[in-house]
């Protein structure tokens, strides 16, 4: 009995923890009462929290609808003001379009003329921040600009600007003036000495070097300025600038002008320089100049050896003993061995010591020959393969843009001028190389026919 009675409390007390949400476990209660007691203290504190949380609920969703009645009051309070406003704009509306054609109908025919002159305004100023005259009179286009962009009528002042600048820019396009500007590129940002030919050309004269520079828009700022020429023409061109900014006034010089005002200086940073011609000729070009660097290099060293050849040749004449550091010298001891022997004999000995040196005078000269003419046949083979790179490029993407043509022309073109720029020299060593062992050779068969001779002589005599 009492055993159940603990068991019928355990669950009571579980039963009233897990209503009020309370996680701790209670102890068994003593009695009937005492459990009594302790389930109605807990079923009282439930239902007192469970009060207290649905006030803060109802508490909660009042302000919650106090708040959106409020949002919902200014919501309309804002449409209200917006459409007041819409009519206040289309009034205001109204009344600009009938003030201007009240102006227009004042204005009358001066409307249409002030309408051309800042229609005239804006087209010069254009014309005027284009000149590289502005970098000798920066802002002079400002007063157009603003005439231009000007919605009332221009005053007289204002109207003086359009034929005043007209003139300005006719008085300066005759004028060849050295003065001190800003040019980008050039310099730490400082003024240098800047020389302007007109509207057509201007150049730098920086430390003593005179570059060519350009007159236009940066890309990033939009602002005009001068800039350097990335790529410079050629020689004579910068020489002919020195000569006009080192001239005195009045002289009568030849200087430098670009009829187009730029775009033709500008299109010398395409033209590739003398590496990038070698790069057009590729792989075959490489090989062109690999062999005309090897074969001119060995035949500068036949030519030094054969010249050297050639002068101990000519001091070994005035001796009367051979020896062995020449081919004279040694046909002369060959001589010397034979003098027992008849003439025949002595023919033969020397025959045999001349033809002993032949083959180390001629030497590499096949060698150049064949090089100089190996060169123009591997420019003929590099002509061949841009060809077929032309074709190809031309099956594939038709003949609209002549660029993409151009690398294979360029190729087909460049390996036979460097074909022929190595044929021509490499034909002149080996013909200089030639006669200089051609040279040695006549001398070693003069000197022993002479031997020959005297020792015929001195048989006969004996």
């Amino acid at each position: 009995m009492k055993t159940t009675m603990k068991m019928l409390a355990a669950a009571v007390s579980l039963g009233v923890a897990l209503t009020a949400g309370v996680a701790a476990q209670t102890e068994p209660a003593g009695s009937l009462n005492e459990l009594l007691n302790r389930v109605r203290s807990d079923a009282r504190e439930a239902s007192a929290e469970n009060a207290a949380r649905l006030r803060e609920f109802q508490q909660s969703t009042n302000q919650q609808q106090a708040q959106l009645t409020q949002a919902r009051n200014e919501l309309a309070a804002l449409e209200r003001q917006a459409t007041n406003l819409s009519a206040e704009f289309e009034a205001n509306q109204v009344r600009i379009d009938e003030l201007d054609a009240e102006l227009r109908q004042r204005q009358g025919a001066f409307g249409e003329l002030f309408g051309a002159a800042r229609q005239a305004a804006g087209e010069f100023a254009a014309i005027i921040n284009q000149s590289v005259i502005s970098s000798q009179f920066p802002g002079r286009a400002d007063a157009l600009e603003t005439l231009s962009n000007s919605r009332t009528l221009p005053t007289r002042a204002e109207l003086d600007f359009i034929p005043r600048r007209v003139i300005e820019e006719m008085i300066q396009q005759q004028q060849v003036v050295t003065y001190n500007t800003r040019v980008t590129g050039i310099g730490d940002g400082s003024a240098v000495a800047t020389t302007r030919v007109g509207p057509f050309v201007a150049f730098t004269n920086y430390n003593n070097n005179q570059r060519f520079a350009l007159w236009g828009e940066s890309e990033n700022t939009g602002a005009y300025s001068l800039t350097d020429l990335p790529a410079q023409p050629p020689a004579n061109f910068v020489g002919a600038a020195s000569t006009l900014f080192n001239a005195d006034p009045g002289e009568v010089v030849m200087g430098v002008v670009d009829p187009s005002r730029g775009p033709l200086l500008d299109i010398y940073k395409d033209v590739p320089d003398l590496e990038e011609r070698i790069e057009q000729g590729g792989a075959v070009g490489k090989v062109i100049i690999g062999l005309l660097a090897i074969s001119a290099l060995f035949g500068i060293f036949r030519m030094v050896s054969l010249l050297m050849t050639q002068a101990a040749v000519g001091g070994q004449k005035r001796k009367s003993s051979g020896s062995k550091g020449n081919p004279l010298g040694r046909v002369m001891l060959a001589y010397e061995a034979a003098k027992d022997k008849d003439v025949e004999t002595m023919e033969l000995k020397l025959d045999e010591a001349i033809l002993q040196e032949t083959p180390k005078l001629e030497f590499g000269l096949n060698f150049l020959k064949l090089a100089a003419g190996i060169a123009p046949l591997l420019g003929l083979l590099g002509t061949v393969t841009g060809m077929i790179k032309t074709f190809t490029q031309i099956t594939l993407f038709g003949t609209g843009d002549p660029r993409i043509m151009a690398g294979g022309i360029s190729e087909a073109l460049m390996t036979t001028v460097l074909g022929l720029v190595a044929a021509i020299p490499l034909l002149f060593i080996h013909s200089f190389a030639q006669s200089f062992a051609r040279g040695v050779q006549q001398v070693l068969e003069e000197q022993a026919a002479g031997m020959i001779a005297r020792h015929a002589e001195e048989r006969a005599q004996g």
